[in-house]
């Protein structure tokens, strides 16, 4: 099966807005994800197990708002209540991911092919995001998500660095192209390179 991108129709590689006479270091880097496993993981209400008691991958699960943890291999962020996202670039983890987290107690639905992502990094990654989103990103720091919209488009934000600034937004694909050119258009007056 051919895997096609979420955003091959409108993200361009190149330099664009005010990048002119700027190191490679003042410019913000914009970039699809592809290829990734996105998984969510829901605790049904009337499950037994403690969420505690399970370690993937050694990882422990926290039930804990904004909270993201995470190790060289997967990401997972806190969604809501018993509700988490795992990223991981590891597609073969999906086996795995089914066999810990039974039927019985969770619902593991693979969202892989139904998410846009885009990498933000450089100096001006928050200035970008609090254009489109009411959200106090001064408060955002490594191994935080949110939930928010982005000039109406929902979104999530994991915050994956803080020096320099390294977020990836994730959004429905429908909405992915739309969320792009917001975002691309906010990073207009800084300038940014796509890669």
């Amino acid at each position: 099966m051919t895997v096609i991108s979420a955003l091959q129709n409108v993200h361009v590689e190149g330099s664009f807005g005010n990048f002119e006479n700027k190191s490679e270091n003042e410019l913000l880097k914009i970039k699809e994800l592809k290829n990734l496993l996105i998984v969510q993981i829901v605790q049904y209400k009337n499950s037994s197990i403690k969420i505690d008691d399970i370690n993937f991958n050694n990882l422990k699960f926290i039930n804990q708002a904004q909270k993201v943890v995470s190790n060289e291999n997967i990401r997972v962020l806190w969604n809501s209540p018993n509700n988490w996202l795992l990223v991981s670039h590891k597609k073969e983890l999906l086996k795995e991911i089914y066999s810990t987290f039974n039927e019985n107690d969770f619902a593991v639905t693979d969202l892989s092919h139904s998410k846009a992502t885009i990498e933000l990094e450089g100096p001006y990654v928050k200035e970008v995001l609090k254009k489109g989103c009411p959200f106090n990103f001064n408060i955002l720091t490594k191994n935080m998500s949110i939930n928010s919209a982005y000039n109406g488009i929902s979104f999530i934000v994991d915050m994956v660095e803080n020096e320099p600034e390294k977020a990836r937004i994730f959004s429905l694909r429908s909405f992915g192209e739309s969320l792009y050119h917001s975002i691309t258009d906010a990073s207009l007056e800084f300038g940014y390179k796509c890669n």
